[in-house]
């Protein structure tokens, strides 16, 4: 089915990310380095019901790739059920997790029966101390084991590195090396402004440019973007299984294959990353009879969505910092 969902750009939307908790038990220094505060004026995240009328409403709008994400989504006590939710969603053909591999392994088993397609995995380093200073837990041999394990039982895996000068920028080799014999897709993310993070930014932003040429130089060679693909560029070499991929939301052109919308765990539409304000949809989502308003309603903001972030003139919207909203 041809999904309904299409801005005024003619970019169809078939990909949704969805946040389902905002708390998150590491401290990156990018995202939340004093680690998570509960707001207690928040309303709950959303229940199982909302989020079972969510996944149906938009897969009958033509979305077939639903992501869980966070904040960390394994402190969710019900995270297993959720994703057997979204999996048995008429419509959904993949269901795919972003985490921190903190409970990876504990939990691999029942997201394996609960119908789980992918994950991907935060790592910035894989020098232990470069890890444990970026996400201030000591903890790089425990999501490496998930990893590992993941990879074994056959989801298809990708690890994400949020690309920082004179932290992590002389890691390449490393990442190079560990994806020789791994069917695994590493992914360097460049360091984005937030309403938070300036004084980290303007220190350690470095261009994804800067891996792109060191990457070619090498002998890799950029591959074709899948239909439901995200917005990175992966590049493959003959001498290795996996992939190296970067994402570089400075690019001038980093809009143009745009495919998502997220999610909060709230029940938010948010239309851009980097976008103002967000827009809730949880009136919509009490009963499963209120689909046509959902869609009104989706379907008419879609009509605001801007042909491009600003991030190049300085405009991040009002993302503080990406727990809120899952990255």
């Amino acid at each position: 089915m041809a999904s309904s969902l299409q801005d005024g750009f003619g970019r169809s939307f078939r990909y949704l990310r969805v946040s389902v908790i905002d708390a998150c038990n590491f401290r990156c220094v990018y995202c939340l380095p004093q680690g998570y505060c509960k707001d207690p004026t928040q309303d709950r995240p959303l229940d199982q019901n909302e989020f079972q009328n969510l996944f149906a409403g938009f897969a009958a709008l033509g979305v077939v790739k639903i992501r869980l994400t966070g904040g960390e989504p394994t402190l969710r006590r019900d995270l297993v059920e959720l994703v057997a939710m979204a999996k048995q969603t008429p419509g959904i053909q993949e269901v795919a997790l972003s985490t921190n591999g903190y409970r990876l392994s504990a939990l691999l088993p029942e997201l394996l029966a609960a119908g789980l397609d992918a994950v991907n995995v935060s790592i910035d380093s894989l020098r232990p101390d470069i890890f444990k200073e970026t996400t201030g837990q000591d903890l790089l041999e425990r999501v490496r084991g998930g990893v590992e394990e993941a990879i074994a039982a056959g989801l298809r895996v990708k690890v994400n590195a949020v690309l920082m000068r004179g932290v992590n920028d002389s890691d390449l080799p490393l990442f190079a090396a560990f994806v020789r014999d791994r069917a695994v897709s590493v992914r360097f993310i460049e360091l984005m402004r937030t309403g938070g993070n300036l004084e980290l930014f303007e220190k350690h932003h470095i261009s994804a440019q800067v891996i792109q040429k060191t990457l070619e130089a090498d002998g890799w060679y950029q591959r074709a973007r899948g239909p439901t693909d995200g917005p990175a560029r992966e590049y493959k070499h003959a001498d290795h299984q996996g992939s190296l991929g970067l994402i570089a939301p400075y690019a001038k052109d980093f809009c143009d294959s745009c495919n998502r919308l997220r999610i909060s765990c709230r029940g938010e539409l948010k239309l851009c990353l980097f976008g103002d304000g967000q827009h809730s949809l949880r009136a919509f989502l009490q009963r499963p009879d209120q689909r046509d308003e959902l869609h009104l309603a989706v379907q008419s903001l879609l009509g605001h969505k801007k042909v491009s972030h600003f991030l190049q003139e300085g405009q991040y919207g009002n993302t503080q910092q990406f727990a809120s909203i899952g990255g």
